[in-house]
């Protein structure tokens, strides 16, 4: 697999997602948050019943809010002009009577949104995990395990802290800043144009730093997305870290990233972390032009002292939603940063939007042909070269060459894992662009050289080849596969849990198992890239006996160094540099002495011919 390997290695790589007609060049990053927001409100779109009660107790909590300094007002005014705190208790009780009903409103409405926002993100919290199932192997070979992990937690958690927590806040401070706006002009001409002066400046400030922290915040949720792919490549490699005392070189990477997103968080929060002092210093504007103006209106009796005093509380309740402004809008822009992050991969087209065919197949004799065959993970570099190949049904087709000649990148290309460049793959005549890729796979059976288990039992790890397989099925498939034995005296058996990464069984182990998970596939066309490259040469014997007889009457393609995995071939296909170079079976390949020969010489010394 190192020519998939060196194509990773290649940072342009990243940005070609897929070749052939239907390729996909570049992502389209969406930078504009309305466009994030626009995307965001379908997923809201079934509850508007809810949103409107929402909205309703939030009306209800701010008019609590704006019906108390009026209250206050009214309740100085009478004390004053009748010299008596008679009402005083009366008073009393409807402001606290308001402030219950505001207080009440306020949690319900809190409840309320967070139900709904948490159904919300459910669902785009699926949408983008089922999208992920369906995007091209040429995506997850360009962006590591951390990038695609942040998209699904960090990016969805920031969405989650802004809409669940921080939207009914958002509503409440901005109709609290339109209600008091409207009770100023309703009580006070004069005072509330007085107070209005700072409202253009308010706006005009928050435009100024919402220009320069929106980048900063997308900057902030890439740069977490590379150090997690660094926390957990160090971490799923950490045996091979001790193994080769690269634990500094780890830190050092670690470090580099972690200060990548160290500055990038002080450069996104900087200016948003402005808006605080700033609206706190309006405050005090506030407060100044109303206390000011309102004391020369009082001298010439045309305000009351308790009107004033309405306008004060108004002016502290008004600086205090631009304070919840100011404190909200980190996690706005981190919010729509994530969102952006999580629809572009939301748009990347999918494999079936990729695939347009549509031909269903019922019966398969396996006959695959390769005709000029030309594919490049790079453009400009071309790993397969005009490949033409002819394989008849029930053959076993073994590839041959070294390392980076391009033979995991024909099977890569037989499964659809990648469109060919140029000429056309077939099986029974028909091109396989025509047949929709999960059809196509159905028909395969792949055991690669990269064994991956999953943290499950060893029955359903088996079971995996085929889903409505009895258990006998699948202890009968493990015989095959000569994994039984090894199978049975694990500490339960079958049912015995497998750890991250099945690490609780040898390389070996896994292996078997994933030979039996094949097995019980019962595919049509079988592919072994390496099947057996991580046995013991013991071990490899018995479990060639078993391939033997998985192989007989099903085409199959076979990768291997190992002579003993080759030597039955019906053809042996010698690779190199994406082109073939030498064909026949085994002992008449030899007997050349041609690259074949030369390949025994150099891999397989001291084997008897």
């Amino acid at each position: 697999m190192s020519e998939r390997r060196s194509a990773q290695a290649n940072p342009d790589f990243r940005l070609r997602m897929s070749r052939g007609p239907m390729a996909v060049s570049r992502i389209e990053k969406a930078r504009h948050p309305r466009h994030a927001i626009r995307r965001l409100l379908p997923y809201f779109g079934g509850h508007g019943w809810l949103l409107m009660g929402v909205v309703l107790l939030v009306l209800i909590y701010t008019l609590c809010g704006l019906t108390a300094p009026i209250l206050i007002g009214k309740t100085i005014d009478e004390v004053i002009q009748t010299r008596s705190l008679h009402n005083l208790p009366r008073w009393a009780l409807l402001m606290l009577g308001v402030f219950l009903v505001g207080n009440l409103a306020e949690a319900a409405s809190g409840w309320l949104m967070a139900a709904i926002s948490q159904r919300a993100l459910q669902k785009l919290r699926r949408d983008l995990f089922e999208h992920l199932q369906t995007l091209p192997i040429s995506f997850f070979d360009s962006h590591t395990v951390g990038e695609v992990m942040s998209r699904l937690t960090n990016d969805v958690d920031a969405i989650n802290q802004a809409v669940s927590q921080n939207l009914v806040s958002l509503l409440a401070s901005t109709l609290s800043l339109g209600g008091i706006l409207i009770a100023m002009f309703v009580l006070n001409l004069w005072l509330a144009l007085a107070a209005v002066v700072v409202v253009p400046l308010m706006f005009w400030f928050t435009d100024f730093i919402a220009r320069y922290t929106r980048k900063g915040f997308r900057e902030l949720q890439s740069s977490l997305g590379k150090l997690n792919g660094v926390m957990e490549e160090a971490i799923s490699g950490l045996r091979v870290v001790k193994a080769f005392r690269r634990n500094e070189s780890v830190l050092q990477n670690f470090r580099q990233e972690n200060q990548a997103v160290y500055r990038a968080a002080v450069a996104a929060n900087s200016y948003a972390l402005l808006l605080m002092p700033l609206t706190n210093q309006l405050g005090n504007l506030f407060v100044i032009a109303i206390a000011g103006l309102g004391g020369w209106l009082a001298l010439h009796q045309l305000v009351s002292v308790g009107m004033i005093a309405t306008f004060i509380s108004y002016a502290r309740n008004f600086i205090n939603p631009l304070r919840q402004l100011a404190n909200l809008y980190n996690a706005i822009q981190a919010a729509l940063a994530g969102a952006e992050r999580v629809f572009e991969v939301i748009d990347i087209p999918s494999e079936e939007t990729q695939s347009n065919g549509n031909l269903r197949v019922s019966e398969v004799r396996g006959e695959v042909t390769f005709r000029n065959v030309s594919f490049g993970y790079h453009p400009q570099k071309r790993v397969i070269k005009n490949f033409s190949l002819e394989a008849k049904a029930g053959q076993t087709i073994a590839l041959v060459g070294p390392t980076g000649a391009g033979k995991t990148t024909l099977v890569n290309l037989l499964s659809r894992f990648y469109e060919v460049d140029e000429g056309c793959i077939c099986l029974d005549g028909r091109d396989l662009r025509q047949i929709p890729k999960p059809e196509l796979r159905r028909l395969l059976g792949i055991v690669l050289q990269d064994t991956f288990l999953f943290s499950t039992t060893v029955m359903e790890n088996i079971r995996y080849g085929r889903l409505d397989a009895s258990d006998d099925e699948v202890i009968q498939a493990a015989i095959l596969a000569e994994a039984d034995p090894f199978i049975r005296r694990l500490p339960h058996g079958y049912q015995t849990l497998l750890s991250e990464r099945a690490s609780n069984l040898s390389q070996g182990q896994r292996q078997m198992i994933a030979i039996a998970r094949a097995i019980l596939a019962d595919p049509a066309i079988l592919i072994l890239d390496e099947a057996t490259s991580s046995v013991d040469t013991r071990t490899e014997a018995r479990i060639q006996k078993a391939l033997l007889r998985l192989m007989q009457g099903r085409t199959s393609f076979v990768i291997a160094h190992r002579l003993r995995t080759i030597r039955d071939a019906d053809v042996v296909v010698v690779i190199r540099d994406g082109e073939i170079v030498e064909m026949g079976k085994h002992q008449e390949l030899l007997s050349r002495q041609g690259f074949y020969h030369h390949l025994y010489l150099s891999q397989f010394k001291g084997e008897a011919i």
